[in-house]
């Protein structure tokens, strides 16, 4: 359990993600999974990083049982600087970063993503920001880099979800694949990539980093100012309550129907 970084093939090396049961990332979590996929990057024999994850979805953002347990604001602080620096180590990862998206993928899930060179998915995987009912915000940054603004900002306000195929449909997901296909088809790009000279796929990496549109890096640690805001000002401690409160009552009644 925890990050698992290994070499699969010369030139391709694997990160994978395993914090079950839904692969919720408590803040040591993120710091593992940042210096995994850098450390891969800077490894002079990798041409490109798969980042994938085992269990029943990609990712479902930070433990908000860690920022429950915490009286204080250094949960919520440690989980900010943690997904900040797993969004940015692939995002600035030296070498392409290939990611399979199984099943869920939500919250900080969308920030790997939304910063991934390339994106495979399972015929199951959905996509989504569930921040505005956790009483958070972020993550629109990488949002953005997956649909059109105006469907972006909808998905944000109502923390809807789209399918892998709608994301294929916009250009943002490559391939659409039923999941027991998922890590072969993204071995299959990893591996075109890792047949090229790895001077140049570095230096096409740092080319397209640098003719971004977008800052993702200041655009993303903006939004995190807003979600600090929320939790200082007791919103989002207030939100994370009646969330729980719903939970608990859906399991009383789960638990009715089945005696």
């Amino acid at each position: 359990m925890g990050i698992i970084r290994h070499t699969e093939t010369e030139g391709v090396e694997v990160v994978t993600v395993d914090y079950p049961p839904v692969n919720a990332l408590p803040s040591d979590g993120w710091f593992a999974l940042a210096e995994a996929v850098t450390a891969a990057g800077r490894n002079p024999e990798t041409k490109v990083v798969v980042l994938r994850a085992e269990g029943r979805g990609f990712n479902a953002g930070v433990d908000i049982k860690e920022m429950n347990a915490d009286t204080g604001h250094t949960a919520l602080i440690r989980a900010n600087h943690g997904c900040f620096a797993a969004f940015a180590a692939v995002y600035d990862c030296e070498v392409p970063v290939v990611t399979a998206v199984n099943g869920f993928c939500l919250g900080g899930g969308i920030g790997l993503v939304g910063n991934s060179d390339v994106i495979i998915a399972s015929d199951d995987a959905t996509f989504g920001l569930p921040e505005v009912d956790r009483g958070a915000l972020g993550a629109a940054t990488h949002l953005s880099r997956l649909v059109p603004q105006h469907l972006m900002r909808t998905m944000f306000y109502t923390a809807g979800t789209l399918t892998a195929q709608q994301l294929h449909h916009y250009g943002s997901v490559f391939k659409v694949v039923p999941r027991a296909e998922l890590d072969a088809a993204a071995m299959e790009v990893a591996k075109n990539i890792a047949n090229k000279d790895g001077r140049v796929i570095r230096a096409a990496k740092k080319a397209l980093n640098g003719i971004d549109v977008q800052d993702v890096h200041k655009s993303y640690r903006f939004e995190q100012g807003f979600t600090m805001e929320l939790n200082l000002a007791g919103v989002a401690d207030e939100i994370r309550a009646r969330f729980d409160d719903d939970l608990a009552a859906q399991k009383r009644s789960a638990q009715q129907k089945g005696a």
